[in-house]
C-alpha cells in the first residue's frame, strides 16, 4: 500500500485489510527492506516497510503478523507434533541441539545440519523460512527445532542437508525474536 504523510510518501506491506483511498493509517516503520523487487507485482521498491499490521488511525487493535509468518521463537513447540524420527547427522555437520547449545559460539560460523523439514514458508520478508528438526533437543524448550532462511524450495516431510551462517538473537520487529537461526542457508535435498 502506497500512504502519504504530509510530503513524504512510502510504501508499506502488511496482511490484507479494507481500506479506502484518503483514510488515516497506522504503519510500524520498525522493518525497512532497501531495494526490494516484489515478484507478485513484478516491481521494484527502493525502500518498503514490513508491517505486523497496519491499523486504522485510532484503532486499538493488537499488532498480528501476516498469514504464514513464520512464528517467533518462544512458539517454537507449536512445531512439537509428533516427535520426528532421528535423523542420521552429516558427517562433519552438527545436530539441531548442538546448534542451540553452542549458539553463541558458533555465532557467524557456517555451519551444517540435517534434518526433517516441519514448516516451510515462502516468500516472507524477500525469503523462504523453514523448521528444522533431528530428533536431538527437547520440545520443552525448544531446542529440538531449527528456523533457516533460503531462497530453496523444499516440502515438509523433506529430509534436507543445510548449510549456512548462524544467526544470534535476531529481532525480525513485532515481537518476532529468534534466539538461533541459520541465513540465506545452502539446501539439498537428501
Amino acid at each position: 500500500m502506497r500512504v502519504a504523510s504530509g510530503e513524504r510518501e512510502i510504501w508499506a506491506a502488511a496482511s490484507h485489510f479494507d481500506v479506502t483511498v484518503g483514510e488515516q493509517v497506522v504503519v510500524p516503520l520498525d522493518m525497512p527492506m532497501e531495494n526490494f523487487h516484489s515478484d507478485t507485482l513484478n516491481r521494484d521498491f527502493p525502500v518498503i516497510y514490513f508491517a505486523g499490521a497496519i491499523t486504522r488511525k485510532g484503532d486499538m487493535r493488537p499488532p498480528v503478523m501476516p498469514a504464514g509468518h513464520p512464528p517467533i521463537a518462544g512458539a517454537a513447540t507449536a512445531h512439537g507434533g509428533a516427535p520426528v524420527a532421528a535423523v542420521e547427522p552429516v558427517p562433519g555437520g552438527l545436530t539441531v541441539v548442538e546448534i542451540w547449545a553452542g549458539r553463541t559460539r558458533l555465532a557467524g560460523s557456517t555451519v551444517t545440519v540435517r534434518g526433517r523439514v516441519v514448516k516451510f514458508n515462502p516468500g516472507i520478508m524477500g525469503t523462504n523460512w523453514l523448521h528444522l528438526q533431528d530428533g536431538s533437543g527437547s520440545p520443552t524448550n525448544g531446542t529440538h527445532d531449527l528456523a533457516v532462511t533460503t531462497p530453496a524450495n523444499v516440502k515438509v516431510g523433506d529430509v534436507v542437508t543445510v548449510t549456512g551462517a548462524v544467526s544470534v538473537d535476531q529481532d525480525f520487529g513485532a515481537g518476532y525474536t529468534y534466539p538461533v537461526i541459520i541465513r540465506e542457508a545452502a539446501v539439498v535435498a537428501n
